[in-house]
């Protein structure tokens, strides 16, 4: 397209005219069109415009000039792509409907932003596409539909707000899940997990400890409480150098205190959390545990009945293939622990309970031990042969003895020599595929018993989520109450996707499906009134349209369509 001076000769003179030349893609040849009438050259020069003829050229210049510069303006970083696939936890977020309680914490402090919106773009957000803080500002938050936009100093102080404030909104999320969705504590699964940080110093809460990844860097710990369902109900953080085992009786009774749990439940977690003090607290407070305990440190005699081939029952698919095989006894067992009464001084708690004990053995469990047990013996016998220094041992160094040797030969002296331990090694081998529950359930039948423990995976699989599907690591925020705020939005970002997950899906999909349809659900606008729906066909979305009658697969989508699915309450 390119714009001329139109110069006419009429009966009073020249007579000027702006028109525009183009290409009709229809008629296949060129046409104009009028844009601008300009007037007779006499009347233009009675206005005062000396050479009218040459003003309007240059005028006629500069518009082209203009014109090629809009056409070759360069594509936005920004995509033109819209999310979408927020819609179902932004509903569940509705329905809970926590904003009330968020603007009263808000309201201690003059935010000039909405808190509770800041909230809720920040957990869209990171549902869709989890990055850092400055392009959640900056790319992400502005490709949410009819969001409005957060700078990044905004985000940042409301995650501080949050951050600082993270127990009571835990409390809050918990509380409103409950009264809207009834949730069941019947049975609650508890596990930890810890978080590393890229910095060398520690600080008073970023600390050195045991790592789940066996990295050497500052971490912080993550406890997680989730109901029978596996809906979360509780989180808690401490510094990584802490022990994670009283971290389950402090949710516990945080979540008592706030009536958040009433009646009896059973604790269930896995053999890190079984210690003398929580089993004595879930006792006290008139509550079940169940917990794992490795069958290769019990005492003689028990670990004789456990790999003892008599009393088994075996558990197979409708194939016939063996699942696992179980023995069960009832006994009383005796308990001590030492309590801190006034800070200095220790008190032995001493206590006797009666505990049903379920030993399982499991083949593919077995398999895979016996498969890293050779592993680190073969690494282990390397070693050994190669005089490596006791730090290149890694994990395998369980399986060496590191005796101290003088010139004599005799076991003194500076000198340091490697054997390989193999009593040790077949010791694990005959354990392998073994594992023992311990409950205060007596009336339970093994087979529950077994099932109940198993549910963990559902534990390790929103800590899974968390770490992958929401990128919760590595953290790169500094202050401890930011640091905080980030753990809450992914931790209400798995709640709203749990909720999703059974309280609109039925159970139907596993979060992988969940979590594909929420980042791939997305739309561009194709002009005023309507948008194209870019995204592929999707189980999640079929189910969503068929259960709510939504227009979710349609290709081209109406504002009002858009609006329909965006106030559907799921």
């Amino acid at each position: 397209m390119a714009y001329y001076l139109r110069k006419s000769s009429r009966s009073r003179g020249i007579y000027l005219q702006i028109y525009n030349s183009f290409f009709d893609p229809v008629k296949k040849s060129p046409r104009s069109s009028h844009v601008e009438t300009l007037g007779y050259v006499c009347d233009l020069v009675d206005k005062g415009i000396d050479d009218p003829v040459s003003f309007y050229a240059r005028k006629v210049a500069d518009m082209n000039a203009d014109n090629r510069k809009t056409e070759e303006k360069q594509i936005s970083d920004i995509s033109a792509l819209l999310y979408l696939g927020w819609f179902p936890c932004d509903s569940i977020l509705r329905r809970i409907d926590i904003q009330k309680d968020i603007d009263l914490l808000a309201s201690r402090r003059r935010f000039d932003y909405s808190v509770y919106g800041c909230l809720r773009a920040l957990l869209m957000a990171r549902l869709v596409e989890p990055v850092s803080k400055k392009k959640t500002a900056e790319r992400v938050v502005p490709r949410l539909f009819g969001f409005q936009p957060f700078s990044y100093h905004q985000i940042l102080s409301c995650i501080e707000f949050l951050g600082h404030e993270y127990e009571k909104v835990v409390e809050i999320a918990t509380r409103q899940s409950n009264e809207t969705y009834i949730l069941d504590t019947e049975k609650m699964y508890f596990d930890c997990t810890n978080y590393y940080f890229e910095i060398d110093r520690e600080d008073d809460w970023r600390r050195k400890g045991p790592s789940k990844e066996n990295r050497k860097d500052p971490i912080i710990g993550m406890g997680l409480l989730l109901d029978s369902n596996c809906i979360p109900i509780g989180m808690r953080l401490y510094p990584g150098n802490q022990s994670e085992k009283p971290v389950l009786r402090e949710i516990v009774r945080a979540l008592k205190e706030q009536d958040n749990i009433t009646g009896r439940t059973v604790r269930v977690a896995d053999k890190g959390l079984n210690c003398p003090a929580n089993i004595h607290d879930a006792l006290s407070s008139g509550d079940g545990y169940l917990f794992s305990k490795s069958v290769k440190m019990l005492s003689g005699k028990e670990k004789t009945w456990a790999l003892l081939d008599q009393g088994w029952t075996e558990v197979r698919d409708e194939k016939g293939k063996l699942v696992y095989r179980c023995k069960s006894a009832v006994d009383t067992f005796v308990y001590s622990y030492f309590e801190n009464t006034d800070g200095e001084t220790r008190k032995k708690v001493t206590f006797a309970a009666k505990e049903k004990r379920i030993v399982t053995y499991n083949p593919k469990l077995a398999k895979k031990q016996l498969a890293e047990i050779e592993k680190m013996a073969s690494k282990a016998a390397m070693c050994c042969l190669s005089k490596a220094k006791k730090d290149e041992y890694g994990e395998s160094a369980k399986y060496v003895d590191f005796v101290s040797i003088g010139k004599d030969g005799k076991e003194t002296g500076e000198n340091v020599k490697a054997e390989l331990n193999r009593e040790k090694i077949e010791s694990d081998k005959r354990c392998a595929g073994y594992n023992m529950l311990v409950t205060s359930e007596l009336e339970m039948e093994p087979s529950e018993i077994y099932k109940t423990y198993h549910n963990l995976w559902r534990i390790e699989e929103t800590f899974r989520t968390m770490k992958s599907q929401l990128n919760a690591r590595p953290v790169f925020l500094k202050s401890e109450d930011c640091i905080k705020g980030h753990f809450l939005v992914c931790y209400l970002s798995v709640l709203l996707e749990r909720l999703v997950q059974f309280k609109v899906l039925d159970n139907q999909f596993g979060s992988e499906e969940v979590y594909d349809f929420i980042h791939n659900y997305q739309i561009i606008q194709r002009d005023e009134i309507s948008y194209t729906n870019c995204s592929a066909k999707n189980k999640v979305g079929d189910y969503i349209a068929a259960k709510y009658m939504l227009p979710i697969n349609n290709f081209v989508l109406k504002k009002k369509q858009i609006k329909t699915i965006l106030e559907k309450n799921l």
